[in-house]
């Protein structure tokens, strides 16, 4: 024992122990950080992972918004191709022309009964007058009207079926 005391007493022994001591403290300091860093970056790491779940979520909810856009714009698209080769289709139809000098004819007949004293000036008149009216009609609301009813939306003279009544009296 007294070897021991002896030993104990040695400055090297002393330097030994406390070097021992504070080894032990970093030590366990370091492990507890160790231990510590670790809970975080597993902690870290399900978060990434919850942030790339809802990243991934929104962007196929993205994706199906667009692709519902592009399918729509398609769909309107090829609509407004086949309406506007209808319209095409329905201006060149044949009978149109036959239909629209019809009615120019008629407004300038209509006209002619009003103003009868020299037939030959005055129909040329009226019919320059019924042209440049329904060329003038073929915009806005005259057309509309033109459309629904043929014999309203022009100019001059009464409408057809009085003027018939009137030569049948």
């Amino acid at each position: 024992m007294e070897n021991v005391a002896e030993f104990i007493k040695q400055p090297f022994v002393w330097g030994l122990a406390l070097g021992l001591i504070l080894a032990f403290f970093a030590w366990k300091s370091g492990l507890s950080t160790k231990l510590r860093l670790s809970r975080d970056i597993r902690r870290l790491e399900n978060e990434l992972r919850e942030l790339q779940g809802h990243l991934n979520t929104q962007l196929k909810i993205n994706a199906q918004g667009n692709q519902a856009l592009q399918d729509e714009l398609k769909v309107l698209r090829e609509q407004n191709e086949n309406l506007r080769i209808s319209n095409a289709t329905l201006q060149t139809k044949p009978g149109r022309a036959e239909v629209k000098q019809y009615q120019i004819m008629e407004a300038a007949v209509r006209q002619m009964r009003e103003q009868a004293p020299g037939f030959a000036p005055a129909w040329e008149k009226a019919l320059r007058d019924a042209e440049s009216d329904f060329e003038a009609g073929e915009n806005g609301i005259r057309r509309l009207v033109r459309r629904v009813m043929p014999a309203i939306g022009y100019q001059g003279g009464n409408h057809p079926a009085s003027d018939d009544k009137d030569d049948n009296d």
